[in-house]
């Protein structure tokens, strides 16, 4: 039986190590944190509460605690401005806990929320779809001298398949990626419906002729008579599984 619990970086900071061992004894088993980002001007921006030296700090007494640790980050969080720093200083504070699972959630803006005011009063421009799987890339990329677990295993992100155990597996992962980014662009459109739709897990699953074919005719129709509605409709699509 596993027992969880979620903590924010800031009250795990204030933890000694043997008091999370202590949880550890009574059964306690694991920990999700809520990292969302490891550069502190974005986790001012998104007024997180933490800083990353925290998030650093509170992690590694977990781990040195025994208790199995799952950290949370949002690629795409840093928006158009902040992407690479998003990305390189995320990777760093991880690279720094070593914890036992990243899980990655990408970013979805949704209605009366600060990040969906500061959209549309330009103060903030979300990455598409291609731009956050190249941050992640770039995330997985800066990843150095750990033994974690990368999952990223919800419908908002695009390649579900993307998982593996560091560092044996980065360069497969990192593979992976290169392959969507091969793919024919309207090959990559139709991926993007698909998963958008429920329809495709793996980038396998364009194997499947007959849905391949619905979906094509589907772009097809999009590009001759509205181009723009189609990325207007993958993120209602999006905003259907939040």
């Amino acid at each position: 039986m596993r027992i969880t619990t979620y903590c924010r970086s800031k009250t795990a900071a204030r933890k000694s190590v043997e008091e999370f061992r202590q949880l550890r004894d009574a059964g306690l088993s694991r920990i999700h944190i809520g990292m969302e980002s490891g550069y502190d001007p974005l986790l001012k921006l998104i007024r997180k509460g933490t800083t990353a030296a925290e998030h650093v700090k509170g992690g590694r007494r977990i781990v040195e605690s025994g208790i199995s640790l799952s950290e949370y980050v949002i690629p795409g969080l840093g928006g158009v401005r902040w992407s690479r720093e998003h990305a390189e200083e995320t990777a760093g504070v991880i690279n720094q806990i070593n914890p036992h699972f990243v899980r990655l959630r990408s970013l979805h803006i949704v209605r009366d929320s600060g990040l969906y005011d500061m959209m549309k009063n330009g103060a903030f421009t979300p990455l598409d779809d291609e731009a956050v799987l190249r941050e992640i890339r770039l995330f997985i990329e800066s990843l150095d001298g750990i033994e974690t677990t990368l999952v990223s295993d919800h419908i908002l992100d695009l390649l579900e398949e993307l998982e593996g155990k560091l560092p044996q597996d980065k360069g497969k992962m990192l593979a992976l990626i290169d392959r969507y980014f091969a793919l024919p662009a309207q090959d990559r459109i139709i991926f993007r419906l698909g998963r958008r739709k429920g329809l495709y897990r793996r980038l396998a699953d364009l194997g499947d002729q007959p849905t391949y074919l619905r979906l094509k005719q589907a772009v097809d129709d999009y590009l001759s008579r509205e181009p723009e509605q189609l990325d207007k409709d993958l993120r209602r699509l999006m905003h259907s599984y939040i």
